[in-house]
């Protein structure tokens, strides 16, 4: 049987490890599948893994690095705002070599692929935000983020509960609690000033040149689906796709989404 420490962990088996020194901020990245890099910046919870890119690997090189304070990457009193995030992903990117790379984020990590996008528009082909965080929308606000009960949690991550029950465990498991609750716990240090994320960011989204996916789950709870059109409307060139009967985990509910992304970079 496995311990709780292994069951806390997502599967990356394929994967392939790294570990990166990046200013004195511990890094891991995990990589798998060939051809042209797409790098990918996850959302709060990383307990869900990330299934999705086996899919894109069959066409790309996905990279998937952890913010730090999440996952197996270490922690960094010196990163704990969204422009920290960015300004790391530029050194790390840095240490690696990527330029001229698709850029894709979910949630959080679609907050942070835009903030980079934004910054560095010269190093990112084509940008996927699959249900962003980060946008202020006074029309549309997205519920805070201790005002769900734990009960209530699985009816916003998925329009059918029961696609997300499964990747919670079904007896107490102290390590998953653990792991979880630290990344909570990073994405609060985040929004802290302002709980729906950057009052600025809306400003800014014209200096994203590149092509753009914006990629929702039509039934989304934890970010209001009407929040889709708010980004659409600061993108210069954008497009958007609604996955029907669909949730936040736009992946994990609708397996079959991941083809949008693949489809759309290769366009």
């Amino acid at each position: 049987m496995l311990d709780a420490a292994a069951k806390a962990l997502p599967d990356l088996t394929g994967f392939t490890r790294s570990e990166h020194d990046i200013n004195g901020a511990r890094t891991v990245v995990h990589t798998i599948g060939s051809g042209p890099a797409l790098v990918f910046l996850h959302g709060t919870g990383t307990f869900t893994g990330f299934d999705m890119a086996r899919e894109w690997a069959a066409r790309h090189t996905v990279i998937i690095p952890y913010h730090i304070g999440f996952g197996d990457s270490g922690d960094a009193d010196a990163i704990d705002t969204a422009e920290d995030h960015v300004l790391h992903y530029m050194d790390l990117f840095d240490r690696m070599g990527l330029d001229g790379f698709d850029l894709a984020g979910f949630s959080l990590g679609g907050w942070l692929a835009a903030e980079f996008a934004i910054r560095q528009p010269q190093r990112v082909r084509r940008l996927v935000l699959v249900a962003p965080a980060g946008l202020v929308v006074a029309s549309a606000p997205a519920p805070g983020l201790f005002e769900i009960a734990p009960q209530d949690l699985p009816s916003y991550l998925a329009h059918d509960p029961a696609a997300a029950l499964r990747y919670f465990p079904q007896a107490p498991d102290p390590a998953f609690d653990a792991r979880l609750g630290r990344e909570v716990t990073s994405f609060a240090k985040l929004i802290r000033n302002e709980p729906q994320g950057n009052p600025k960011l809306a400003h800014w989204l014209h200096r994203i040149g590149a092509p753009t996916l914006v990629l929702w789950g039509a039934e989304d709870r934890l970010r209001p689906t009407a929040q889709a059109h708010a980004w659409m409307a600061g993108l210069a060139d954008g497009r958007l796709v609604l996955v029907p009967a669909t949730g936040h985990l736009v992946f994990e509910e609708t397996p079959a989404a991941a083809r949008h992304v693949t489809d759309f970079l290769a366009g």
